[in-house]
């Protein structure tokens, strides 16, 4: 596997690599931009489908690929937000990405991290490496905390975020309210920059 550390050019932070899944295939690791914003909806949307562990149902998607493409262009702008896309044989997979907590100072130093990857790539490492990336590029960015929300039987996301450091600061149990399970416990978790890698 190729590391790479994300690279601020300008204001902006930029991201490139590749890894080898362990399936042999490879899978690209990139900025998505305004020109992924179909691909990068419809796995959007994919992703909701396929687990209950996410925080909307597809029918709940309003934003257009239009508007999709200029979220995912306004991060790729951005000198300490991100949204890093994934690619097998040049089909969009996962998506993963950073945002600041807050603009007030006492914030700054935090920030959110989310992924989804779709069923079909489960497994295979991608998941892992998206989070590895958004993690280089929220210490490069200067954050010193990233903050994540996981369901609490979502237990191979937990097992992941453990293994990279990530601790638990709390739990709230009626957090979400699932069409098909009832509530869901959902699990804080936080990571101290200053430690990672």
């Amino acid at each position: 596997m190729m590391t790479a550390v994300p690279e601020k050019r300008g204001i902006t932070m930029k991201y490139h690599d590749s890894i080898t899944l362990k399936d042999g295939r490879t899978c690209v690791l990139r900025n998505a931009v305004l020109e992924d914003g179909q691909t990068a909806l419809e796995n959007f949307i994919l992703t909701h489908e396929e687990t209950d562990y996410l925080l909307s149902y597809p029918d709940e998607i309003t934003f257009t690929a239009e508007e999709e493409g200029k979220y995912l262009q306004e991060k790729t702008d951005s000198s300490n937000q991100i949204e890093i896309l994934a690619e097998v044989d040049g089909k969009t997979v996962g998506l993963a990405g950073i945002e600041v907590v807050g603009k007030h100072e006492k914030l700054r130093h935090r920030c959110d991290f989310g992924v989804s990857v779709a069923q079909e790539f489960w497994g295979l490492g991608i998941g892992k490496a998206l989070m590895d990336a958004c993690i280089r590029c929220a210490k490069e960015a200067g954050f010193r905390q990233m903050e994540l929300e996981v369901v609490a039987e979502n237990e191979r996301a937990l097992a992941m975020y453990r293994h990279a450091g990530f601790v638990e600061y709390g739990r709230n149990p009626r957090d979400f309210l699932s069409r098909y399970s009832g509530y869901q416990e959902v699990v804080y978790m936080r990571l101290e920059l200053d430690d990672a890698f």
